[in-house]
């Protein structure tokens, strides 16, 4: 009964969203408030049935209800209850059900929390949601139904995949979802304005917090799914430049630079239509991405669907949202006014620099993803882009934009100082010259280029500092004052200056991680040791464990230092029966930002098993990187400015004539 419901549930909220759709652009075409109103209540009506039917999916998954195909396919009695839970979303059907959860969610807080919005842009913008969530509730109800009943359930499920029995699935999707989805509120708003042909700053305003919410959760995701990787496959990279996350980065690149430039257009009144192409394209990505994952036409354990009926259903509707919004975007752009203009040298300028870098790395990620499914396609040919293109193009794109960082918050509007700005950066860049030094010294002499990027990474923090130093008068003024003017730097300077903070701990995470590095791949018995790094790994003993679901065969290797013991770490490879598949369970130890990780491999008939050790130095701040990254979003979100937006423009009051009355002319 629980799965017709939340079948029935997703009917009417399909017929919700067709109301949604029409009438409040019917209200706002002939300016009628009472259809315009429509919007905000029948949204959140919206959401409550697909939150409904959302539940109900979940309920049938944790009462392992087999009557549910869907339940059969990815699910088993004896999976541990947060793998029942996280089994809702772990398949094709159920992601899509959370994707238009996500967009239900995210129409419900525009109409509860949109009151400042005038009511045709709000009116348009919660239609074009509408449309949105037509086009993915009958995707679902025709293609994907998670609620589909078999006419004799079986005894057990076949359990959920193995690889997707991890506790970072309960957190990786649906943050990425978050972001994902969350850029559909960018893009509304852009076809708001682009079928009202009116666009100014109040309209950045209103933007730039629906985008900067979406993009720290992408940013927290993308993260969250890089560490699984990391952890789960057994492999021990970070990035591997698969398609798939290709898929995730490309949204939040275009995402990055629509924040910069709603900051433009806000300010200044300029970049109109840049701001709103950006719009447009972060939530294309984002749909490309779905098209990517969804469709079948990847191969990779991020992937879901292999039916080709639902890629060309998705096709459809990435066509459609994406030729539609870029058609209304070719004959709407003529009409925006655009706004100052500013010089090169020049915070706008450093933006826009910022922009172009940026959505070039777009491009670039966008080519070497897609080009080997286009030529397939075409001709029948398979090639690989691997790392080598994607290192070269995206990271030579990227260096002169990190460099920048630190001169763009500093830079002046409309006119800058390039010169006085590097003279207030030169502390900065002292501090950059002894990390240089410090880590060519400690490494070594090792590689040159390695040392100078560590360097670029201090440069960058210490140079999001020396915003916030500069804002104070740190240096300039009383410790008192300085405190006091401290206390009044906007929370989004702060939320700025934490985030390029962050990009400067995720690179030099990176670099150290990429050029010193050791691994050492032995093959081993009970008493072998080995060293790596500073410390001695001695295989203990080879031991035979069984979990909720799964059997595993786990080795355990003494862990020392100097000849001081440090504990144990495992390793190990599980068999899960219900699915006939294993995974590679690695050990991993923290020493400060630093990681010793361990793989096991095949074990053979006279007890050696194959073992692949790899000491990680700094890489636990590629993560921690993107986590401060994100809370500078937060910081920026909690600005008072951003939560409250523009301010509704106040209806002009009727004029009054207070020119003197004429006098009666004179008796003659």
């Amino acid at each position: 009964m629980i799965a017709e419901l939340g079948h029935y549930a997703l009917v009417l909220a399909l017929a919700l969203s067709l109301v949604q759709m029409v009438v409040p652009f019917w209200g706002a075409r002939k300016d009628d408030p009472v259809l315009m109103g429509v919007a905000a209540p029948v949204s959140l009506m919206m959401l409550a049935f697909v939150t409904f039917s959302f539940g109900a999916l979940m309920t049938v998954y944790v009462t392992s209800d087999f009557s549910v195909l869907n339940v059969v396919e990815n699910s088993h009695s004896r999976m541990p209850l947060i793998y029942k839970f996280t089994s809702t979303w772990g398949n094709h059907e159920g992601s899509m059900l959370l994707w238009v959860f996500v967009l239900a969610l995210f129409g419900g807080l525009v109409a509860l929390f949109g009151g400042n919005l005038p009511d045709r842009l709000k009116a348009n913008a919660l239609a074009v949601q509408g449309a949105i969530a037509v086009a993915f509730l009958t995707f679902i109800l025709f293609t994907s139904n998670p609620f589909t009943r078999i006419i004799s359930p079986p005894a057990e499920g076949r359990s959920l995949n193995p690889i997707l029995q991890d506790p970072g699935l309960a957190i990786h999707p649906p943050l990425l979802y978050l972001g994902y989805v969350g850029l559909s509120i960018a893009f509304a708003f852009a076809m708001a304005a682009l079928i009202e042909g009116r666009i100014d700053a109040a309209w950045a305003r209103w933007v730039r917090p629906w985008t900067l919410a979406a993009w720290v959760f992408l940013t927290l995701g993308i993260a969250m799914g890089s560490y699984w990787a990391y952890y789960e496959l057994g492999w021990g990279g970070w990035w591997f430049w698969d398609p798939v996350e290709n898929a995730s980065l490309m949204p939040w690149l275009a995402a990055t630079a629509l924040l910069h430039s709603a900051v433009v257009m806000e300010k200044r009144d300029a970049l109109k239509i840049w701001t709103v192409l950006l719009a447009i394209l972060a939530f294309s990505l984002s749909l490309i991405g779905t098209f990517l994952v969804r469709s079948g036409v990847l191969t990779s354990v991020h992937a879901f669907a292999t039916d080709p009926a639902r890629g060309v259903f998705i096709l459809g509707i990435l066509t459609f949202f994406i030729g539609g919004s870029l058609l209304l975007f070719a004959l709407r752009a003529g009409d925006l006014r655009q706004g100052g203009i500013f010089a090169p040298v020049s915070r706008e300028g450093a933006l826009v620099m910022n922009n172009l870098f940026l959505t070039a790395a777009t491009a670039a990620v966008f080519v070497g993803t897609l080009y080997p499914l286009a030529l397939e396609m075409i001709s029948d040919a398979k090639i690989t882009v691997g790392p080598p293109f994607f290192n070269i193009t995206f990271g030579g794109l990227m260096l002169p934009l990190v460099f920048a960082i630190p001169f763009g918050p500093l830079m002046a509007w409309k006119r800058g100082d390039l010169l006085g700005v590097a003279q207030r950066l030169t502390v900065a860049a002292a501090v950059a010259v002894v990390a240089i030094v410090v880590t060519a010294a400690a490494t070594g002499g090792g590689p040159v280029l390695a040392a100078v990027m560590v360097g670029l990474g201090v440069f960058i923090i210490a140079g999001a500092l020396t915003d916030i130093a500069e804002r104070a008068g740190i240096g300039r003024v009383s410790a008192r004052v300085a405190f006091a003017r401290l206390k009044g730097v906007p929370r989004s300077a702060f939320g700025t200056a934490v985030a390029h903070l962050g990009v400067g701990v995720c690179l030099i995470g990176i670099v150290c991680e990429t050029t010193w590095s050791q691994e050492h791949i032995a093959s081993m018995k009970v008493g072998d040791s080995f060293t790596i790094g500073s410390h001695d790994l001695t295989f203990l003993r080879i031991e035979n464990r069984t979990g909720a679901n799964f059997t595993a065969r786990t080795a355990v290797f003494g862990l020392s230092t100097d000849g001081e013991p440090e504990g144990n770490i495992e390793a190990s490879r599980r068999n899960f029966e219900a699915r006939q598949m294993g995974t590679t369970e690695s050990g991993i130890r923290t020493f400060g930002f630093s990681q010793l990780y361990l793989s096991m491999g095949e074990e053979t008939p006279d007890g050696h098993i194959s073992v692949r050790a790899t000491w990680k130095p700094l890489v636990t701040l590629i993560w921690l990187g993107a986590v401060v990254m994100s809370l500078g979003g937060c910081l920026s979100l909690a600005d008072r400015r951003l939560r409250v937006g523009a301010p509704r423009p106040a209806k002009a009051k009727p004029r009054q004539d207070k020119r003197p009355a004429p006098q009666p002319a004179p008796a003659e």
